[in-house]
């Protein structure tokens, strides 16, 4: 290995025992995982400097007047760090307004993980590009009930099928920006 691989890994600082116990139990058993049918707004976004790809499904309700998050789901290309704060991130922003989840800070979709030590918190960036990609206002639907702007998928169609061939009218992939380390 050479010098300067040497320093750069040094300089990386190592996951914390904590974290991981924290990330290995959120994996254990993920939430929300999977393909939402009759979504009202799916996200996408991907980040081509590490490969991750993440998909988020959002079906909204209508409560005490309001249009609330009843459900959101996902699925991931990423590493275990992406699947739990997207597994704790989908929990976090039921019953909320759109507006309020867009609201949500980065380390704060990290929920109960906390803190994430740099080299992992472009994961939970990638929970939130995929987030603001589903609710942002072009792409959210006026009036509950309405689908979004997003595609149609086939029955049995997987995340790994929609990228591998792309629809027509297509999904919105918002690339994320900067470099990466896993």
């Amino acid at each position: 290995m050479s010098a300067g691989a040497l320093r750069l890994q040094h300089s990386i600082p190592e996951m914390n025992e904590d974290l991981q116990k924290r990330i290995t139990e959120a994996m254990r058993n993920p939430q929300n995982m999977g393909e939402l049918a009759g979504a009202d707004a799916i996200g996408t976004v991907g980040n081509s400097d590490c490969g991750e790809m993440l998909r988020m499904w959002v079906k909204f309700k209508e409560e005490d007047g309001k249009k609330v998050i009843d459900r959101a789901t996902f699925q991931s290309f990423g590493c275990d760090t992406a699947i739990a704060v997207a597994s704790l991130a989908t929990e976090l922003i039921r019953g909320k307004t759109a507006q309020e989840a867009l609201a949500l800070k980065t380390e704060e979709l990290a929920g109960e993980l906390g803190p994430l030590p740099p080299m992992k918190i472009h994961c939970a960036q990638l929970v939130e590009g995929a987030l603001r990609s589903a609710l942002e206002p072009e792409n959210v639907a006026a009036s509950p009930g309405r689908a979004a702007q997003a595609p149609k998928q086939a029955a049995g169609a997987t995340l790994l099928d929609s990228f591998a061939k792309p629809k027509e009218g297509g999904v919105k992939i918002t690339f994320l920006e900067g470099k990466t380390q896993d």
